[in-house]
């Protein structure tokens, strides 16, 4: 370890202690070759070293500051590993979003939570569970496709500004009801993973249905999930089900990744006031009492849903380069709330424990 990596390493530690609080091991992922740094890490965050707008953040002044000093360029590149070993299906890592009960945003959440993960450097799909109310395709914009059968008989996913997706919405007619028993769901939705090409992703985000049932508990069994995310709301009833679906994952042996309360609170458009207007703390006690974490709160707010219509459409721009001059004001969008998501979410499996083993995929 040369004085320089040494002393990057170290400031890295000081102004992002949360993501490299072990500096032995960045110090290894960085090599230096003349006047280039190049930074290798197991986990994505481009947002970390990026200028969004026209204003730095007070973490990314010291590290410009520094690499300037130092006349140096920093070149940073990803080398995200498979928690579960090499899975043949070409996915490294499997992230379900889940929820106790429907109406709480967990499908925005997939979403936008797939094209966060895909602007900090990482190679996406998003895989649709819900095999009897499909929401991606709407949500993508892409009603109507129909995926690309290849000469191995796999179906080719439907590509949406570089996410690959794969739905039963692309099957089947729109208006048409899937009247399916627990098991005809299951084996659908298993084929609609097995059998799709998917093209060396880093994450495919599994968009979950809504509750804990026979069919939630059959897919976290059969499907090689790395780890789940459980999507709540403040309310009472909402965080009674969250419960259910923690609980639901231990029982299956799915590491719970966290928590994610939509709808956290609203900020007057006007005058700026921040209002809970569902109640607060309650992610809080059900994260102590269960020993997850909160890893984002998201607002009541339009961005919300513009985030995800500007993310899926054909002039695809991040809300973070376009965000507000002032950096305190650029953190507390609904963009930058999500990249920050998506890189707890990155972090957090980078840290599991890897099985250096086959992972085992069931046939129906």
């Amino acid at each position: 370890m040369s004085e320089l990596t040494h002393a990057f390493s170290a400031l890295l530690a000081k102004v992002y202690p949360a993501y490299f609080s072990n500096q032995e091991e960045v110090a290894q992922g960085m090599k230096l070759d003349g006047h280039s740094l190049s930074l290798t890490l197991p986990f994505v965050c481009k947002h970390l070293f990026e200028t969004p707008g026209e204003t730095l953040s007070e973490s990314q002044t010291v590290i410009h500051e520094f690499l300037a000093e130092q006349g140096l360029t920093l070149s940073l590149q990803f080398d995200v590993a498979s928690v579960l070993g090499q899975d043949p299906t070409g996915v490294k890592n499997i992230i379900a979003v889940a929820s106790g009960k429907g109406g709480v945003g967990k499908s925005t959440t997939a979403v936008a939570l797939a094209f966060a993960l895909q602007k900090e450097g990482a190679k996406v799909g998003i895989l649709d569970a819900d095999v009897y109310g499909p929401s991606i395709p709407t949500l993508l914009k892409t009603q109507g496709q129909r995926p690309q059968i290849l000469p191995n008989d796999k179906m080719l996913p439907i590509t949406v500004n570089g996410i690959q997706s794969m739905s039963i919405g692309y099957l089947v007619e729109a208006d048409s009801a899937n009247v399916w028993r627990g098991p005809m769901a299951s084996r659908a939705f298993h084929q609609l993973y097995s059998e799709t090409q998917w093209q060396d992703l880093d994450y495919l985000i599994v968009d979950m249905p809504p509750g804990t049932g026979d069919i939630q508990l059959t897919l976290s069994q059969q499907m090689p999930v790395t780890g789940a995310l459980v999507v709540t709301t403040p309310q009472d009833l909402s965080m009674v089900d969250a419960i259910k679906g923690i609980e639901m994952f231990n029982k299956v042996n799915v590491p719970n990744l966290g928590v994610v309360e939509n709808m956290s609170f609203h900020v007057c458009t006007q005058c700026g006031h921040k209002e809970h207007i569902f109640g607060k703390e309650g992610a809080e006690l059900l994260a102590q009492k269960y020993a997850v974490e909160v890893l984002q709160r998201l607002p009541l707010s339009l961005e919300v849903s513009d985030y995800v219509t500007e993310a899926v459409s054909p002039a695809h721009t991040s809300q973070v380069e376009a965000a507000p001059d002032d950096a305190a004001a650029s953190k507390n969008t609904v963009a930058y709330l999500y990249r920050a998501l998506a890189c707890k979410v990155a972090l957090a499996l980078s840290r599991s424990v890897k099985a250096h083993q086959q992972i085992p995929i069931v046939k129906l």
